[in-house]
């Protein structure tokens, strides 16, 4: 088994299953909160089988992305991708780039990597832990073409608009992650939250709205819909889309 599974370690409650740890580093805040992280024997066999394939691991430092993949290629970054669906259809869609997707939930973690492994996606790695963490510490400066942030929790009461992660300070964390002239591509189905990534975003530096009129932007082609947005639209919810350039 990987050095990278160290983190993953059985039950001793008695009860048949075993838990999963994500690496993270003391942090304050964080825009995220976490569940259970039992997953049953079967599971945990994907994760044995797969990890060693598509896992990443905070300790081991900044990243050689061409090392990693075995090839130079544009390389897009996903923050927080829930189940994984929709991230593992964009890298099977854009074979030529390659994708690096962080989430904290082992889950969504385990389905991703096991779905990629039995497909045979080769452009794909993960990292199950805090995305600061990640682009403080693995994230080479200047590397990243796409940037994708899909409806991250949008702490909708007031008092909680604190651990939203469309904040000042983390949109200039990202800016020097990109390429000059990469993408940084939100989406969320809560329109509050559209609206302050709006109002964050047109007065940021160096980044440019590739909207027209400093809006919102169509939903490009290479972002899937997902099983929740659909049944969101069913419900006569709408999703808004934000992209803004490094320039």
């Amino acid at each position: 088994m990987s050095d990278n599974l160290d983190f993953i370690a059985p039950v001793d409650d008695g009860e048949e299953g075993f838990l999963i740890k994500p690496e993270f580093k003391p942090k304050s805040i964080r825009s995220f909160v976490i569940r259970a992280g039992r997953i049953t024997v079967g599971q945990k066999a994907a994760f044995d089988t797969w990890w060693p394939t598509y896992g990443l691991s905070l300790y081991k430092g900044m990243l050689n992305i061409e090392t990693i993949f075995g090839r130079k290629a544009p390389l897009v970054l996903e923050i927080g991708f829930g189940m994984g669906d929709s991230l593992l259809e964009m890298a099977k869609n854009e074979p030529e780039k390659d994708f690096i997707g962080i989430e904290v939930h082992p889950p969504g973690v385990g389905k991703l990597i096991n779905n990629a492994g039995k497909e045979g996606v080769k452009n794909l790695r993960v990292f199950m832990a805090d995305a600061m963490d990640v682009l403080e510490d693995c994230i080479p400066d200047g590397s990243i073409e796409r940037l994708q942030l899909y409806f991250p929790d949008p702490w909708h009461k007031k008092k909680h608009n604190k651990r939203r992660i469309v904040q000042p300070a983390f949109v200039q964390k990202l800016r020097t992650k990109l390429k000059n002239g990469g993408v940084f591509h939100m989406a969320t189905d809560w329109q509050p939250y559209a609206e302050h990534m709006l109002e964050v975003m047109n007065v940021a530096e160096k980044y440019v709205n590739l909207a027209h009129g400093n809006g919102y932007s169509e939903r490009p082609l290479y972002r899937p819909i997902t099983k929740f947005e659909k049944r969101g639209e069913r419900l006569g919810h709408s999703a808004w889309d934000l992209m803004f350039q490094h320039c």
